[in-house]
């Protein structure tokens, strides 16, 4: 097996910088984003018991199906949204911004912005 791409190395080591300092817990959960080329996926975890208490990601069938998004930052925001709404539905108001060694910029910040619209407070 070869060695890791340059930039994902620089990202994961970003992401275990990023992740010793910041820790999930009930109250205050963990707003985890990953972004891959095609899809975007969020995740709120509560750190303390290991559970992911909501997913939401542009692979759902219910995104897939709204087709009306011009571009992939306006998907992002819109699985920004439904995290958020979900999240509030759960009774979390307030989440820990996770964005896993991502820059916060583009899609990432798309989410964060959707989330906030939503209600969520970070």
């Amino acid at each position: 097996m070869g060695a890791l791409n340059p930039r994902k190395k620089a990202r994961l080591k970003r992401k275990i910088r990023i992740r010793k300092k910041m820790f999930g817990t009930a109250e205050k959960p963990r707003l985890s984003v990953f972004r891959s080329s095609s899809h975007i996926y969020v995740q709120i975890v509560d750190d303390t018991t290991g559970h992911t208490l909501i997913t939401a990601s542009t692979a759902e069938k219910e995104v897939r199906e709204k087709s009306d998004f011009k571009s992939k930052i306006e998907k992002a925001n819109y699985i920004g949204k439904i995290a958020g709404e979900r999240a509030i539905d759960k009774g979390i108001k307030k989440v820990i911004f996770d964005r896993n060694g991502f820059l916060y910029h583009g899609r990432v910040k798309a989410i964060s912005d959707g989330a906030r619209e939503a209600g969520l407070d970070f």
